[in-house]
């Protein structure tokens, strides 16, 4: 909707789009991407296309132009979408949450952080010193975050390796004062192992290569992530990161959040620790197993605060209690010692990530907050989390990740595309029932008790004996070898892109992703012996000790089995979208342009793939048949009854209805609404705005009403006072001036009652000191009088009722008739012909005409002295002349902005002369041959002109030309008549 762009740019609103169409969807997105518009409103969700450059259009600047604008003031943008969700939890104290959603290298993190951003720089304009501390914590967690939680991949130099999801809590004055972040999966295998290519988290880069001689010495590291096994791969991976400057940033970050320098210290020591264990070696002399150097022992024993000794056995044994209580120890094989070096590893970094989240949480968390006292606290929910990921070789992790970008999906469905259907449905709309792919079977496949993926793998995983990958793969074919979503090489033999006893397949609603069961029990079970959780338990590192509270459990203390990794990620991906459906969402939709991450290249097919699993061309079919805004009567009327002065401060009409729809036809908005049974609909935000901007504006005088009541309170008070100083002088004055009221107050007792209101009283003489008293009290009746004739006037009639009025203070005492004893139809030509009604609806929709001031027959006269009926049709924008016999074609349209003035005679006769600013005025004849008695129309055409411009330049509207209507009464005799009529035929000429 925005309107500062020229359509070089292409269409700013999907909606706005000629048809509706894959093709004409995407040749506008790739304009738009060429262009530098990376931006496009579908609505108000915005479609953001990843640049992969830097842009000059996030700076303070940008922020102040975005800043209490409505979205289509100005261009679409990531501020404009942040800007609305603020407004909605401030204006109406609504939770609101943005969901930033899209493949993996779509440009989610970085939308989230300038989202983040234009938070931060909107709020707290007094700078308290308490809400920039919060905002700054704020700020400086997406730092921390992207460091322990982002690495690089094929697809994208800065991808999210967990989910997060961030409220910001906001007090009354909608300045933030705290918040809570929760994660979602961390990828912990790409810790021990990364795919070709693909690097580690970026906190070891940043550690080795940013790191300080000293403090890497301390570490017992080297500056080289090639000499370490986890980090070997991705060392040489040329990055977009400065591994040294984010490091610097980090620590920082780190200090301004909140943490102290002894557990930033701790942070880095288990990452340390994390990159020793990984060059950890093994050996084998046939009965036992060894670690190759004890130098790595005792590093890890420094770095972690525990006993050398401890840690080589928890590397070397496992410490098992057996059913009668005994408890003995089983050497590892020289394969489990390492599989347990490498979960002990994962864990590590695991507990790590979740200790620096929830020590964050506990600086920025709301504490003792009274709502008495302090008000509502509202929210704005932001949600970063992973995309849509197909790989070469997807495994458990990926699985999580696209089940989890299926339930939003479902939650995209059900918020935007199936209540909104419904909710239209429900309300006895007019609607087109809208076709959507509701992806509600492939979660089902997933998370369906008992039958669904998980519930098998996690029978799977409880199954007692030799359970393996390949044995649970038979299992998922055996039970889901009818779902049309599910297949694998066994279901589908010639199919050689999977291997047998290897890959399933699931169609999800982004594609087909073909999956590795291998390591998929395994990541499940997320099994990690009991001996590490006890090591680190008893370490003197407090820090670690906080990490690690279930180690304190005895070794023969029987504990119940715990969930599985998917159950849990299953868990909380549930209660992340039951915590979302209850927040009016806003969305941002990412779309990656290609895989090459090219500024300049747009390719159409993978593009196209994603616009459609996005559900965007739906999206715009849903948009573009619906209504922006809605809301039931009781409410948009206690909101905006002050902007109507039928409604205000209380109706009497019927019903809430009856009030709104009063309150909607003073202003207009009649052809962009609907009404439902409970609630209005409201098309365009343009018509909301527009109230928003008279509510505001009438807030102040009310604000100021209160203040005059008590201000008179005060002033009556000190009137007594003064009154009682000159009582006695003033009695004989009172007495002669009660005299008078006495007298007014006998002859006017009872007007209420009276069929004329007291009009026909007559007034008593006033005292000399009382003749401008007398002056006002008359001028009070009178307009209480009518007030009470006006008000009885239903708001249909108004219209009418105006211009008559405009009419009579323009045309009375200079015209005889004028046609006020009759019914004013305006429109005369709608109820001559259905042609004209059908060249009305077109010219309307053509040129954007909000009303018909004036349609009817007119004569003219050419040079020969033939006389032609032509139609003449004056709206609002422009006049126009049209031809009866040619289903009304438009012969002659002039902006109604170019016309200064009108001139009338002030006879019976129907000339009328329109005066422009070239003064080429155009003179005409109104009706059709002879008239009929009281079918004066040039009256109702003067009302309904005097009218219009009247309010236009009350209300400030659009009309700068006209400045002044000018209306003149011309007297004009025969021998006048003679000298115009040259000239009237010129002009007629002109006008045909």
């Amino acid at each position: 909707m925005a309107e500062l762009e020229g359509l070089e740019f292409g269409k700013s609103d999907f909606v706005l789009l000629d048809e509706v169409t894959m093709e004409q969807f995407m040749e506008n997105l790739k304009l738009r991407f060429e262009k530098g518009r990376i931006y496009t409103y579908i609505g108000e969700v915005v479609v953001s296309v990843n640049p992969y450059r830097q842009m000059d259009i996030y700076g303070k600047d940008t922020i102040d132009a975005y800043r209490g604008r409505e979205l289509y003031e100005n261009p679409p943008h990531l501020y404009a979408v942040s800007d609305a969700a603020y407004k909605a939890m401030k204006r109406r104290a609504k939770d609101t949450c943005i969901v930033i959603s899209g493949e993996s290298g779509a440009g989610k993190t970085e939308a989230s952080k300038y989202i983040m951003q234009y938070i931060a720089a909107i709020t707290n304009p007094t700078q308290r010193a308490e809400v920039e501390s919060v905002k700054n914590v704020l700020l400086k967690s997406n730092c921390v975050l992207e460091a322990f939680g982002n690495a690089k991949t094929n697809r994208n130099d800065n991808s999210s390796r967990f989910g997060k999801y961030m409220d910001i809590n906001f007090n009354f004055n909608g300045d933030p004062t705290g918040g809570h972040i929760n994660n979602y999966l961390l990828e912990k295998s790409r810790v021990v192992q990364q795919q070709e290519g693909e690097r580690n988290f970026h906190s070891f880069y940043q550690l080795l290569r940013g790191g300080s001689e000293e403090m890497l010495q301390s570490f017992h590291l080297q500056n080289d992530p090639a000499v370490y096994v986890y980090t070997r791969e991705g060392a040489e991976t040329a990055t977009s990161n400065n591994d040294r400057s984010s490091h610097k940033a980090v620590m920082s970050a780190l200090e301004v959040i909140g943490f102290s320098k002894q557990e930033i210290t701790s942070v880095y020591e288990i990452l340390a620790t994390i990159l020793l264990l990984g060059n950890m070696q093994f050996e084998s002399d046939g009965e036992s197993v060894n670690i190759v150097g004890d130098e790595a022992v005792s590093h890890i024993s420094d770095l972690t605060a525990t006993d050398p000794d401890s840690v080589s056995k928890s590397l070397l044994y496992r410490t098992v209690a057996t059913g009668g209580g005994e408890v003995i120890e089983k050497g590892h094989t020289e394969q489990d010692a390492c599989f347990g070096r490498d979960a002990f590893a994962k864990a590590l970094y695991e507990r790590l990530f979740g200790w620096i989240v929830s020590r964050i949480n506990s600086i920025i968390e709301v504490k003792d907050y009274d709502p008495v006292l302090h008000g509502k606290n509202t929210v704005i929910g932001v949600l970063d989390i992973y995309g849509f990921e197909i790989f070469d070789n997807n495994s458990f992790e990926q699985f999580c990740i696209n089940y989890c970008n299926e339930k939003l999906q479902q939650l995209f469905i059900e918020l935007i595309l199936r209540q909104e259907q419904d909710e239209y449905q429900r309300e006895g709309i007019t609607w087109q029932h809208i076709e959507y792919f509701n992806n509600q079977i492939i979660v089902d496949l997933v998370e369906q008790p008992h039958k669904g993926i998980i519930s098998i793998l996690d029978e799977a995983c409880l199954t007692v004996g030799k359970v393996t990958d390949t044995v649970c793969l038979d299992t998922m074919d055996t039970k889901l070898a009818q779902h049309p979503h599910y297949t694998s090489r066994r279901l589908c033999p010639t199919d050689k892109s999977m291997d047998f006893k290897k890959h399933f397949r699931i169609r999800h609603y982004a594609g087909d992703v073909t999956y590795s069961v291998e390591g998929f029990l395994d990541k499940n079970k997320d099994l990690l012996f009991q001996d590490f959780k006890r090591l680190m338990y008893n370490s003197a590192n407090t820090v670690l000790k906080e990490m690690w509270p279930d180690g304190q459990l005895s070794i023969t203390e029987v504990t119940k089995r715990p969930l599985t990794a998917a159950t849990l990620f299953k868990n909380s991906i549930v209660a992340l979208v039951d915590k979302l459906g209850c927040k009016e969402p806003y969305y941002v939709r990412c779309v990656k342009p290609n895989e090459m991450k090219s500024p300049v290249l747009f390719d159409d097919a993978r593009c196209q793939h994603q616009v459609a699993y996005l559900g965007l061309l739906e999206n715009v079919r849903v948009r573009r048949a619906g209504f922006a805004y809605r809301q039931p009567y009781a409410r948009f009327l206690q909101r905006y009854k002050m902007t109507c002065e039928y409604t205000w401060p209380n109706h009497l009409m019927g019903s809430d209805r009856e009030a709104v729809e009063a309150i909607v036809t003073q202003h207009g908005f009649q052809d962009d609404v609907a009404y439902g049974h409970t609630k209005l609909f409201v098309r365009t935000p343009r018509s909301l705005f527009t109230l928003e901007q008279e509510r505001a504006t009438l807030i102040p005088i009310l604000v100021l009403f209160l203040q005059k009541v008590w201000r008179g309170a005060l002033a009556r008070a000190r009137c007594r006072r003064m009154r009682a100083i000159y009582a006695i002088m003033g009695c004989y004055k009172r007495y002669k001036v009660k005299a008078h009221f006495w007298e007014v107050e006998g002859r006017f007792s009872n007007v209420r009652t009276m069929a004329d209101y007291g009009k026909s009283v007559e007034w008593p003489k006033p005292p000399a000191a009382l003749s401008q008293f007398h002056k006002i009290t008359v001028m009070l009746h009178r307009r209480w009088w009518a007030r009470q004739i006006v008000k009885n006037i239903p708001p249909s009639d108004m219209l009418e009722v105006r211009a008559k009025v405009a009419a009579l203070s323009t045309l009375s005492g200079e015209r005889k008739d004028w046609g006020v004893s009759r019914a004013w139809e305006r429109d005369y030509l709608a109820n001559t012909s259905s042609s004209f009604i059908r060249i009305s609806k077109e010219l309307k929709n053509k040129d954007e005409y909000n009303q018909v001031l004036f349609s009817g027959f007119c004569r003219k006269v050419n040079r020969f002295n033939r006389s032609t009926d032509r139609g003449l049709l004056i709206t609002d924008k422009y006049i126009y002349k049209l031809e009866p016999k040619k289903q009304y074609k438009v012969l002659k349209k002039l902006p109604l902005d170019a016309f200064t003035g009108l001139s009338v005679t002030s006879g019976v006769d129907q000339m009328v002369a329109l005066h422009t600013s070239s003064q080429d005025d155009v003179l005409m004849c109104l009706q059709r041959g002879e008239l009929c008695p009281n079918q004066d129309r040039v009256g109702e055409l003067v009302g309904a002109m005097v009218d219009h411009f009247t309010r236009s330049v009350t209300d400030f509207l659009p009309h700068p030309p006209i400045t002044l209507v000018c209306l003149s009464i011309s007297r004009i005799t025969p021998r006048i008549m003679n000298r115009i009529q040259s000239k009237f035929l010129e002009l007629l000429q002109f006008w045909c």
